[in-house]
C-alpha cells in the first residue's frame, strides 16, 4: 500500500506520518487484502485541523472521508472512522459487485474545468464564452449503474459522470433534492 501524507501550509512530522500509515493500513486491511493507494492531506481552518483522506482501491473504487477537530490526531481519527464505516457498510455490496469482475474498472482521461461564478450585478457579457479559472485532468470510469451509485456514495459526491458498461455511453448519476438517486442515460432515449 502506497500512502502519501502531506500538509497544506503546515509541517507533517514523522510521528504523525507513521501514525497515519499504521492506522490506515490496519483500517483498510480489514476489508481489502490487495494493494491500494492512499492520499491523506492535513490543513488548518481557523482553529481546527482538517484531515482529508482518499483511498483508491485495487478494484478501481475510491473511498473518501474528511473530518475536523481541534487536534490533528483527532481529525485523522475522525476521517478514518468515517472511512471504516463506509467500507463496513458497503463491504458486502463491493464484494458482490466485483466477484464477477476479473479486471479493475476501466478509466479514460477527460478534461475538467472550473468556471468563474458570474456576478449577479454584472452587465450582459459580450460573448457567451465563460471565464475558465482552472483546467485539470480527471478520469471517467466504466461502471454498471449500481457500481456508479455505490462509487458516488463512497466518494460523498453530489454526482458522478461515468461510462455505462451496458451500452458504452456516458451517463450521470446524481443525488436529487428529495434524497433519491437520479440517473441520466442519453442513449436510452431515441
Amino acid at each position: 500500500m502506497r500512502i502519501q501524507v502531506s500538509g497544506k501550509q503546515m509541517d507533517v512530522g514523522d510521528a504523525l506520518r507513521l501514525h497515519v500509515e499504521e492506522r490506515l493500513r490496519g483500517a483498510v486491511g480489514k476489508y481489502f487484502d490487495r494493494s491500494v493507494d492512499a492520499v491523506v492531506t492535513f490543513s488548518r481552518d481557523r482553529h481546527e485541523y482538517v484531515a482529508d483522506s482518499s483511498v483508491h482501491l485495487a478494484t478501481g473504487m475510491t473511498v473518501q472521508a474528511k473530518a475536523r477537530a481541534d487536534e490533528v490526531y483527532a481529525s485523522f481519527e475522525g476521517a478514518v472512522e468515517r472511512m471504516e464505516k463506509q467500507l463496513r457498510r458497503y463491504k458486502r455490496r463491493l464484494r458482490d459487485h466485483h466477484r464477477t469482475r476479473q479486471e479493475p474498472i476501466e478509466a479514460e482521461g477527460a478534461a475538467a474545468y472550473v468556471i468563474a461564478a458570474g456576478d449577479e450585478e454584472m452587465a450582459e457579457p459580450e460573448t457567451l464564452q465563460p471565464v475558465i479559472v482552472a483546467e485539470m485532468q480527471t478520469r471517467v470510469q466504466s461502471f454498471s449503474v449500481g457500481e456508479a451509485v455505490m462509487q458516488m456514495e463512497l466518494a460523498g459526491a453530489a454526482l458522478l459522470v461515468f461510462r455505462n458498461e451496458a451500452n458504452g455511453g456516458v451517463n450521470v448519476v446524481y443525488r436529487r433534492d428529495d434524497g433519491n438517486i437520479g440517473w441520466i442515460d442519453p442513449k436510452a432515449v431515441g
